[in-house]
């Protein structure tokens, strides 16, 4: 039987081990908590992933099919403006929709919509029916539906999980959109190619099934309301919060510094060939370290749910992607070029999942839909316009300009937001303040 020590007698190193409590092994790789925690979430996170894969099969197929009618670079540019101008129109709005009704019965009909659109997409195909004016279309449609089905889905998340496990399920998260984002594309060209546009559109409908039964597993979504709330939720009221929020507002400038500032994705095809004397695969190896780096950030993201000071994080990791991008910009060697961008891709991770957990914690249920709208538009106009910024600075002056002109700049922006708002460095997950 073990003797307690007297006043006086010391213990033992081994007593001293046995009583400690076991130190928690240091995670490297993504926390999967979330999935094993909560059944909805795991639902909703395959759902997710699976028809994500899908939508980028689809998106690139609708891009091969317009140029194998119209053979015009400029119409399957066109694209991306269909798809962008829906997206931040309604963006805000289907935010406002999701602090409306139930989020649980938004998300359905959306995807159910998404879903029609891609057996429409299929059927047209298959009836050997082309027109461009009708892939626009159903791009628009699907950019609208997609503007409401996100805010509602992504408001979801805090009433699935509890607050310490927002970071390892945002970094889920944006582990599916990479993913996908690599893996559709390719999948995508591999099928039009074996069987033709129908297949993929075919195959883009059935992934939806995944997300809809994840949808309709879930219970009750209904926004938690104030009793002297209106019923009709405003998207002026979501806009008034954001203005009375700095520590959710510094989410928002934070991330346009890095995309419109240091987002020179534009400018790739040329330095690919100006700077490394290659061609379109160059090409796709630059802009695939990015993806790659992002994806890794996702994999490599276990120590992200220790760190509680969350604003400077982003500050730290949005001023690492610039000071990258900005070293890209000296460089003349390829594979240096691509381990830099795959940093940068890994920094532009840690930034998203701090941000989105941020936006999460610190607004309360009955403003998350129009604030996820609010972060829709960023997200989806921020780095249009940093390709615009990009592709001009580098056509009136030169690419090393774009790169570590707008590197330097967005390190300098960044760091002049934290100090003029402080507070936002000084924020605490522990006690989310928005």
């Amino acid at each position: 039987m073990t003797r307690a020590p007297s006043d006086g007698e010391s213990r033992t190193a081994d007593e001293e081990i046995a009583d400690r409590p076991a130190r928690r092994r240091v995670r490297i790789l993504a926390d999967i908590t979330p999935l094993r925690t909560s059944a909805d979430y795991r639902r909703l996170w395959i759902g997710n992933t699976v028809s994500w894969t899908g939508q980028a099969m689809t998106a690139l197929a609708i891009s091969l099919q317009v140029y194998e009618i119209t053979g015009s670079s400029f119409s399957v540019g066109l694209v991306g403006l269909f798809s962008l101008v829906p997206l931040v129109a309604f963006g805000l709005y289907g935010g406002a929709i999701a602090d409306t009704v139930d989020r649980r019965k938004l998300g359905l009909y959306a995807s159910a919509g998404m879903c029609a659109l891609s057996f429409a997409l299929a059927a047209a195909a298959l009836a050997g029916w082309h027109r461009v004016w009708f892939l626009y279309a159903i791009v628009a449609l699907q950019a609208l539906c997609q503007a409401i089905v996100s805010p509602a889905r992504t408001s979801m998340i805090p009433r699935l999980l509890p607050p310490e496990q927002l970071p390892a399920a945002n970094a889920l998260g944006s582990m599916t959109t990479t993913s996908g984002l690599m893996a559709g594309p390719m999948l995508g060209g591999l099928v039009v190619g074996l069987w033709g546009f129908q297949a993929a559109y075919l195959i883009d409908a059935v992934t939806f099934t995944a997300a809809l039964y994840a949808m309709w597993r879930l219970p009750s979504m209904k926004p938690d309301r104030s009793a002297d709330s209106r019923k009709r939720a405003s998207v002026l009221d979501g806009l008034r919060f954001l203005a009375t929020r700095p520590n959710i507002r510094m989410t928002f400038f934070t991330d346009l510094c890095a995309m419109v500032l240091a987002h020179p994705r534009a400018v790739l095809p040329a330095v690919a060939v100006v700077w490394f004397h290659g061609d379109a695969r160059t090409t796709g190896l630059l802009v695939g370290a990015l993806a790659v780096g992002a994806l890794l950030g996702g994999v490599f993201s276990g120590w992200l749910g220790r760190v509680h000071r969350h604003g400077l994080a982003i500050v730290i990791a949005v001023a690492a992607w610039g000071g990258f991008i900005a070293v890209f910009g000296l460089t003349r060697q390829l594979w240096l070029g691509m381990i830099l961008l795959a940093l940068a891709g890994a920094c532009d991770t840690v930034s998203m999942v701090f941000r989105s957990t941020m936006l999460q914690a610190a607004t309360p249920d009955e403003m998350r839909g129009r604030l996820q709208g609010v972060f829709i538009v960023v997200v989806a106009g921020g780095p249009r316009l940093g390709d615009f910024l990009a592709g001009s600075v580098a056509d009136l002056t030169s690419p090393t300009v774009a790169f570590t002109g707008g590197g330097l700049a967005c390190m300098a922006a960044v760091g002049l937001l934290a100090l003029r708002w402080r507070r936002f460095v000084r924020y605490d997950a522990r006690a989310p303040e928005a």
